[in-house]
């Protein structure tokens, strides 16, 4: 009997143990099963699986799908998404600098309005998408105002100041605004500011497709203006005439007796119709370049040295000279895209002065 006792209590043991022994093969498998799925998981599905997939569960119209998948190709896949990601890349490329130089009046009848009028500029060329530099130009006295106003406007901006002094008389001349101009184009030329450069009046009005168009300038380019007259009732085009983009000529038309164009100056207007001796400043923008072009000091004789040392009359001169290259904006010159409110009463005997803006 004791002897049956003791190899009843040797047998339990034996099962004990191998009952324990199952538990950790049990947990092993278990535990390497878990981790075989959680590795598996991260590993991309094969094709043919949700492709099969696919057909399984939608029917015919899915197959169509997956057959065109399979037709097209992952290579050809990737080289339609090369060719997207070229093309933006091209259509985010680098953009011209646009340097807008908007002169102002130092005269106190002006100097109430010039505030609200930098600001309605302002307002206007935040809407212009980079790059874009506003210079400013101003006489010196009035620099504390501007100058706190134009910290406020988020733009990119230069403010440039001189200390000549100007009469009423020549302000009204036009002679203050085209010193201004100049002393604007010397800071351009002095720094090497490459881009294209527009003369923006505070009385303009702009397209904003106008801003798009003037980074296509490669040299020069020009546009139609329309002035208008408060006082006198009177809207007046001037601008170049355009045979596709090419400039053939320029035109004068008075909007408000419904006159016909008048030809100021071109060969596509016959021999007899003469140049015009000076464009309107806000009409054309230029490549900046050509300031510091080594053939500008050779251009003109000895004797006119005034043509050569004043910027603006010489950027006018060149513009005049050869019509290849300037550009029509837009292409056929069939737009007006600028406008300019002339408030300034003028007597009716008096021409209305181009450049006094």
């Amino acid at each position: 009997m004791g002897s049956s006792t003791d190899h009843g209590g040797a047998g339990g043991r034996g099962k004990k143990g191998s009952g324990s022994q199952l538990w950790k093969k049990a947990l092993l498998h278990s535990s390497l099963c878990f981790v075989m799925g959680f590795f598996t998981g991260f590993a991309p599905s094969s094709v043919s699986d949700w492709t099969s997939a696919a057909v399984s569960a939608g029917g015919v119209g899915s197959s169509h799908v997956v057959r065109s998948l399979h037709a097209t190709g992952g290579a050809a896949v990737n080289r339609s998404l090369l060719a997207q990601a070229a093309a933006g890349a091209v259509d985010a490329g680098p953009q011209p600098l646009l340097v807008v130089v908007t002169t102002t009046e130092s005269t106190p009848s002006a100097a109430g309005q010039r505030a609200a009028a930098l600001t309605r500029m302002a307002h206007t060329l935040r809407l212009v998408p980079p790059p874009l530099l506003w210079v400013v130009v101003e006489a010196n006295p009035d620099v504390a105002a501007t100058a706190r106003l134009l910290r406020t406007t988020g733009l990119m901006y230069r403010h440039l100041t001189y200390k000549d002094n100007f009469t009423v008389a020549d302000a009204a001349a036009g002679k203050e605004r085209h010193h201004q101009r100049n002393v604007a184009l010397g800071h351009i030329e002095h720094h090497r500011l490459a881009g294209v450069v527009l003369f923006a009046g505070l009385g303009d009005t702009f397209d904003l497709r106008f801003f798009d168009q003037l980074r296509q300038i490669r040299t020069f380019g020009a546009w139609p203006v329309a002035t208008m007259s408060q006082n006198e009732r009177k809207v007046v085009v001037q601008g170049p005439a355009c045979s596709s983009s090419s400039v053939a000529g320029w035109f004068s038309m008075d909007l408000s007796n419904a006159t016909s164009p008048v030809a100021v100056g071109g060969a596509g207007y016959g021999a007899a119709a003469a140049r015009p001796r000076e464009l309107d400043v806000h009409g054309f923008a230029f490549n900046s370049s050509v300031l510091w072009d080594p053939e500008r000091w050779g251009r003109y004789p000895t004797s006119e040295p005034d043509k050569s040392q004043d910027s603006v009359k010489f950027v006018q001169q060149v513009v005049l000279e050869d019509y290849s290259k300037v550009r029509g904006i837009p292409s056929d010159c069939s737009e007006v895209m600028v406008w300019h409110v002339n408030t300034t009463p003028l007597p009716s005997s008096q021409p209305s002065p181009q450049n006094k803006r």
